[in-house]
């Protein structure tokens, strides 16, 4: 069993779509622990919609390449697509941060809400 973190962010029907994901990946992770949202200014987009971001930390069984495409899986149902990224339309993105004490996504670290949000986990 591996535990993860993961983040979570939109910027479009946010709530909608963090309510959607969450519920998604309670059907994947054990032992799941979310944070509080917050909201963000986005972040090297031409668009100036609001991400609303949130982390999970849970347990789940699959192997790190495993998890990875189920979550393309989730961002693929709940609309995400290439072109839409390409407009800065982020329906959800779900980021692996952590996969059993591998840290991916350095650059998010960094990142003051993931800093404040790491503190609930």
């Amino acid at each position: 069993m591996a535990t993860v973190i993961l983040s979570l962010a939109s910027n479009r029907y946010q709530k909608k779509h963090l309510a959607m994901a969450r519920k998604r990946l309670g059907e994947m992770l054990l032992d799941i622990v979310y944070t509080t949202e917050v909201w963000t200014h986005p972040i090297g987009c031409a668009r100036r919609d609001y991400y609303l971001n949130q982390l999970v930390k849970g347990q789940c069984d699959y192997p790190l390449e495993e998890l990875s495409q189920q979550l393309k899986m989730i961002e693929n149902e709940l609309g995400r697509t290439p072109q839409k990224r390409e407009m800065g339309i982020v329906p959800i993105d779900l980021d692996i941060l952590e996969y059993d004490h591998l840290r991916f996504h350095e650059k998010d670290w960094q990142r003051p809400y993931v800093a404040k949000l790491i503190g609930e986990l």
